[in-house]
């Protein structure tokens, strides 16, 4: 089997394993215990707060732990909103493709009276810092722009956005799910206030995250109960999931330099391998993106029947965000970025890691290129298209 849909999860590495299969054994006291056991655990949590930190140009103290992106992306924005609110400030900046853990909060902002502003993003995937900025009133409150796209991997201007953010004095969160350990992130030179990232995304375990807060942003409570995480975040910490995320992303950050010069090199060969079938198109900048993430669309077929035929041939692979591959509708990224809606739907997001091999890669652009053929062999619409009845639009 290929996998290659390390954008939905990645497979944990052996050092996070070890890590966490030995202090399910050895350390399972409660951190916030008095006794030995206890303050044994709480060593490991704060040294692997110190991991996180340093992976990220923080202070420990500013890291909060939590139970990945989706919470971590509702606290900030929330608080932010509540910040703004008391300060008679309620409108939040944004853009139309963010993650849906970003864009339903906002939702359920806009119902309790806050103005919100998703600026368009540009057929490239990338937004413009001087639309943020021309954005920005003096009731903005929030400016939250994920790092890189869950779905189609480009990176954002996020330094360009955060110095704007700072110049006018507003908090500035941004979703670097996809991008922490996979491309350089310094919360200081990139001007962050707020930023969340989650675990199983650079081969950690499912259910850990955190979110970075920069000293003297104001955080209000998401979940209540108890005083652990600075009183910030209620319930018993994920000790053995902590240090094996922590592990895990120092080990990605070391790396880095090294990641993304093997895995640009798979993506670059699969995105010209791709691209020799007709009528397709890379969704999102060809260079601008994540080391490890190819999007294209191809007319005339659906992308659910592209990832059936994949998996008949060993190759994991998906169209869109893992959180919504139960829907039918279009990804609404796509629609963002100016795909109209036949095209949308037959999109393919194929993302590879280190571990990817080279004939692995040429698998795949075999196999993508017998799909497309197979079915649009069959497809009306595509018989429509090449007949002249319809207008070819890739």
């Amino acid at each position: 089997m290929i996998y290659a849909d390390n954008a939905a999860t990645t497979k944990m590495s052996d050092k996070a394993i070890e890590t966490m299969v030995t202090l399910m054994k050895d350390t399972y006291g409660n951190p916030s215990s008095l006794y030995e056991f206890g303050q044994k655990s709480k060593e490991v949590l704060e040294e692997a707060r110190v991991k996180v930190a340093n992976a990220i140009g923080a202070n420990p103290k500013e890291i909060i732990f939590t139970s990945g992106g989706s919470e971590s992306d509702n606290q900030a924005i929330n608080s932010a909103a509540k910040a703004g609110a008391l300060a008679g400030k309620k409108h939040i900046i944004s853009s139309a493709f963010e993650h849906h853990a970003v864009l339903h909060t906002l939702n359920k902002l806009k119902k309790e009276g806050f103005e919100i502003t998703l600026l368009d993003v540009h057929e490239n995937g990338l937004i413009d810092p001087k639309e943020v900025e021309d954005a920005i009133r003096e009731d903005t409150c929030l400016v939250t722009i994920m790092f890189a796209n869950n779905e189609i991997g480009t990176i954002e201007p996020i330094r360009e956005i955060g110095e704007v953010c700072k110049k006018h004095g507003v908090t500035f969160h941004t979703d670097a799910v996809q991008a922490i350990g996979h491309i350089p992130v310094n919360v200081v030179d990139d001007n962050i206030d707020m930023l969340s990232a989650s675990a199983h995304k650079f081969h950690g375990p499912k259910g850990v995250g955190f979110l970075y807060v920069r000293k003297g942003v104001r955080l209000f409570n998401l979940i209540e109960g108890g005083a652990q995480e600075k009183g910030k975040r209620a319930g018993t910490e994920n000790v053995p999931g902590i240090a094996a995320m922590a592990v895990a992303l120092e080990d990605a950050v070391a790396n880095l330099d090294n990641y993304s010069k093997l895995v640009t090199a798979k993506r670059d060969r699969l995105i010209e391998g791709i691209s020799e079938i007709s009528h397709s198109a890379l969704n999102g900048d060809a260079t601008k993106r994540l080391p490890g993430n190819v999007n294209f669309c191809f007319e005339g077929i659906e992308g659910e029947s592209i990832l059936l035929l994949l998996d008949d041939k060993g190759i994991a692979a998906s169209s869109g965000s893992a959180c919504t591959s139960g829907s039918l509708d279009p990804s609404h990224v796509l629609l963002a970025i100016g795909r109209v809606h036949d095209v949308a739907h037959g999109s393919l997001r194929l993302t590879i890691d280190e571990s990817t091999t080279d004939e692995e890669v040429e698998t795949i652009i075999t196999s993508v290129k017998e799909v497309v053929e197979y079915l649009r062999g069959f497809s009306p619409v595509w018989r429509d298209l090449i007949s002249g009845k319809r207008e070819f639009i890739l």
